[in-house]
């Protein structure tokens, strides 16, 4: 592996290690109690159909705008259809939703504050990231 590529991978593990430092102490903070690791908790069947149906419809838009991609000129490129644009959206409806059910339904009303918070994060870091190619280490 080069150096890149060593460099790479000591900001990813450096990201995650920020993500879950924010995620321990913000809960400490708010008194948010932790949600099991790589499960997706819907608030409510209400939430459930929401959720689904967002991810249904990005899914549709990710394939489409890949196809369409592929079918054009590259002098042409549109840049609201480049995949980390619309994964950008999907993240800011996606959580926007889960807020908005945790603040309207569950029983500890400071865990949307803490999705938001998260999801703030989550678009500074994945700008920063595709805006600066991956801190110019990418070609």
């Amino acid at each position: 592996m080069n150096n890149n590529g060593s460099i790479i991978i000591l900001i990813l593990i450096a990201i995650c290690v920020v993500f879950f430092a924010f995620d321990f102490f913000m809960r400490k903070l708010l008194k948010v109690e932790n949600k099991k690791w790589f499960s997706y908790n819907h608030i409510n069947h209400l939430h459930k159909i929401v959720d689904w149906a967002i991810r249904i419809t990005f899914t549709v838009l990710i394939l489409a705008s890949t196809f369409y991609r592929i079918n054009i000129d590259s002098t042409e490129i549109i840049w609201y259809l480049d995949v980390w644009f619309i994964l950008t959206i999907f993240i800011i409806i996606s959580e926007s939703v889960r807020a908005f059910m945790e603040w309207k339904y569950e029983t500890n009303r400071k865990a949307y504050i803490l999705t938001i918070s998260e999801m703030a994060l989550m678009i500074v870091v994945l700008i920063s990231i595709v805006k600066t190619n991956f801190f110019n280490l990418l070609i």
